[in-house]
């Protein structure tokens, strides 16, 4: 992998029902073995669902339990003098959503219940109420940057 030049990163579309480029991201991310009209009808599910279950905009329950979800900081394993150290770092906001969207994917697929749709309403729901095994997984990624502040000064 080349060192030189940066990346130039493509704009996501938005999706075509709600107009939002992070429920696009959300679709891309639940799609498997490239069925996204599958995908789309899982996400679509879920935000009739979370529509029904709160009586809120699904939008804006999404946006919320997104912006609860991405991490401020983060871990990186950093080696100096042959000892590695978790030195922890901010995370830029791209890094932030992603890791938001990995977290609540897993946990959403992980989690018991009858369909995915379901699934992921209910973790969006629960991070929207800053509850669930996301966030609990947020918390751990805040807690050990927490614990490592000592190795800061490694920063790169």
């Amino acid at each position: 992998m080349s060192r030189r030049g940066n990346i130039k990163r493509k704009p996501v579309p938005p999706d075509p029902i709600y107009n939002s480029c992070l429920l696009n991201m959300t679709i891309r991310r639940v799609m498997k073995s490239g069925k996204k009209s599958v995908a789309a009808g899982i996400v679509y599910d879920a935000m009739t669902m979370i529509k029904e279950r709160t009586g809120e905009e699904p939008l804006e329950v999404f946006e919320r339990a997104m912006k609860n979800l991405t991490p401020l900081v983060e871990v990186k394993a950093r080696r100096v003098g042959g000892a590695t150290y978790q030195v922890p770092m901010e995370v830029r906001p791209a890094r932030g959503t992603t890791l938001a969207l990995r977290w609540l994917i897993r946990y959403s697929r992980i989690r018991g219940g009858r369909s995915m749709a379901s699934k992921l309403a209910n973790e969006i729901m629960d991070a929207a109420n800053e509850t669930g095994a996301a966030m609990k997984k947020r918390d751990e990624t805040h807690r050990m940057a927490d614990a490592n502040k000592a190795f800061a000064h490694y920063r790169y």
